[in-house]
Formats: structure tokens, sequence, C-alpha cells
């Protein structure tokens, strides 16, 4: 592996942020500055957390660190999608299939920080 964009989590990570900010340019304008900046923001760090993991991946510590970083932002943007739906911004069958992209990525992420010898 050379690069961190060969990562399966951060291929994922990827696509899924893309596929919320595309979906969240049909949010209400008077989200701009609450919701949609959130939903962003979290959804992007990421794999922006993965990016940095494997440049630290030297250090199982640092690596795995940063890896936990990544899940905690993957489960911040879980909870935007919870309160997209509330506010149904979003379908049900929308946040369904976002919400199980997003668990994918957590375990995808859950496997890197429990076997962080197979990424040296």
């Amino acid at each position: 592996m050379s690069s961190f964009r060969d990562l399966i989590a951060y291929k994922k990570s990827f696509a899924l942020s893309m596929e919320i900010f595309f979906l969240t340019k049909g949010f209400p304008k008077e989200e701009t500055y609450s919701l949609i900046d959130q939903i962003r923001r979290s959804s992007r760090a990421v794999f922006a957390c993965i990016a940095e993991a494997y440049k630290k991946r030297r250090y199982p510590n640092h690596f795995v660190s940063k890896l936990t970083d990544a899940d905690m932002e993957n489960g911040e943007t879980q909870s935007w999608l919870d309160a997209s739906l509330a506010c149904s911004y979003i379908t049900n069958e929308k946040f369904v299939e976002l919400n199980q992209q997003a668990e994918e990525v957590s375990r995808l992420l859950t496997y890197m920080i429990n076997n962080p010898d197979k990424f040296k």
C-alpha cells in the first residue's frame, strides 16, 4: 500500500462525505451555518483523520489515536444524519443508506484500530 488513498476506509469515508456534500445543497438556507456546516465538517474530518493516521502508522499509539478521532467524527456525522431525518430534510430511505455507509466505515476503522501492525 503506497498511499492513504488506497485504504478502503479512506475511499468509503470520502465517498460518504461527498454524497453528504451534494445532498446538503438541497437543505434549507437557514441551516447553512448550523446543520449543513456541522455535517459537512464532521464527514470531512473522517477521511482527513484517516489520512493523518496513515502518515503516523509507524507509531501505533498515534495511528490508533487518529483512527479513534476518525471514528468519533463518523459518529458525529451519524448524529447529524439523525437530525436531518428528524427535520424531514432527508427521506427514511436516504437515512438508512447513508447510515449503513457510516456503519461500514466504523467497522473498517475498528478493524484498523484493532490491527495497527497490518498497516505499517
